[in-house]
């Protein structure tokens, strides 16, 4: 009997090791890249706000050209700017249509974050469940 519990128990832990924990990673490294994101469109309609608030129309800046190497940039016109939307994709927007923009990709942002934290909770409840049923294999006292 009790080469028959010690499979299960093996078993129970293979599938924790090999199934749930890799999947939590996995999860929790979605949700990360997810939060990115949510920052870099905040930072953006921050940016946006401040130059309406401070009615900018020209400005100087620093780009990126790659392989973080950078040149001075002058923005004759910044009533139009180009929002990245994804896939390689870019496009022009005034302030007020970036900031729609904007709401809109938060919202569906925040939506996606919450559907991997229901993922998370539910990955970790599976792994306690599975634990629980390890400690009453092995007959242990229950932690309190």
């Amino acid at each position: 009997m009790d080469g028959l519990i010690q499979q299960k128990v093996q078993r129970f832990e293979e599938f924790v090791d090999r199934r749930l924990k890799p999947d939590l990673v996995h999860a929790i490294a979605e949700r990360d890249k997810v939060f990115e994101q949510q920052e870099v469109f905040s930072n953006l309609r921050r940016n946006i706000e401040n130059l309406e608030k401070n009615s900018v129309t020209s400005l100087q800046t620093m780009v990126n050209l790659g392989s973080e190497v950078y040149m001075q940039a002058e923005v004759p016109d910044t009533q139009r700017i180009f929002v990245d939307i994804g896939l390689g994709f870019h496009v022009e927007f005034t302030w007020s249509e970036a900031l729609k923009y904007i709401s809109i990709k938060e919202e569906s942002l925040a939506n996606q974050i919450q559907e991997y934290t229901r993922l998370i909770a539910s990955i970790k409840a599976q792994i306690k469940i599975v634990c629980e049923g390890i400690r009453e294999l092995l007959q242990l006292p229950a932690e309190r």
